[in-house]
């Protein structure tokens, strides 16, 4: 299968990142097509550019000429048939690197289009038919149900709306982050290597 990952988070430390590298390795085992974007060590530019927004709906072949750091993440994502999302969950949500990365990445002619009178999106990245998402909450769970989990609504009810309609959604999170020991640690790489393994085989 191809399978894009893309990771977001500053330090190559973290175990975010790590958990990006576990990812990586069983994807390798299995003998996955692997394309890998570390966006924060690609220096990408999360910043929507007033260029960008007079342009939303231009034509992607010039938004392309003007915006060609662009290229690369818009080939990869028509490319494969699975993405993986890997980073932290900061202020319930996305940190603004990946959201970013949407607000970009995702744009009009590539990941949709809205035909003249209608009245909902219709997708372009029908390709896609993985979405697996890797991340990490600081609080536990039930606050995070508390505060509505907006991070997890951002992917699986606007970002799917972009991919095929039978699209397969995993959510594979780590509550508690802030207090959590080894061993959870641990415990929660193994269930992630084993859950990639198992949705991509």
């Amino acid at each position: 299968m191809k399978v894009l990952v893309v990771l977001a988070h500053p330090s190559q430390e973290s175990f975010v990142s790590f958990l990006s590298s576990e990812v990586l390795a069983e994807l390798k085992n299995g003998g996955h097509e692997i394309r890998h974007h570390d966006l924060w060590a690609e220096n990408f530019s999360p910043v929507f550019t007033p260029y960008e927004r007079l342009n939303h709906v231009g034509d992607v072949a010039e938004k392309l000429k003007a915006l060609p750091e662009l290229r690369q993440h818009i080939e990869d994502l028509q490319w494969c048939e699975a993405v993986v999302l890997v980073y932290p969950t900061w202020w319930s949500g996305q940190p603004a690197m990946l959201k970013g990365w949407f607000d970009r990445v995702l744009m009009n002619g590539v990941a949709w289009v809205l035909p003249e009178g209608a009245n909902r999106i219709q997708p372009l990245l029908t390709n896609v038919r993985d979405l697996i998402v890797v991340t990490t909450h600081g609080s536990g769970k039930l606050i995070n149900a508390l505060e509505g989990e907006s991070g997890k609504r951002t992917v699986f009810r606007s970002v799917r709306l972009m991919l095929h309609r039978r699209v397969r959604c995993e959510w594979l999170a780590m509550y508690g982050m802030d207090n959590a020991t080894l061993r959870q640690r641990q415990q929660f790489s193994g269930r992630v290597r084993r859950r990639i393994n198992r949705v991509l085989s």
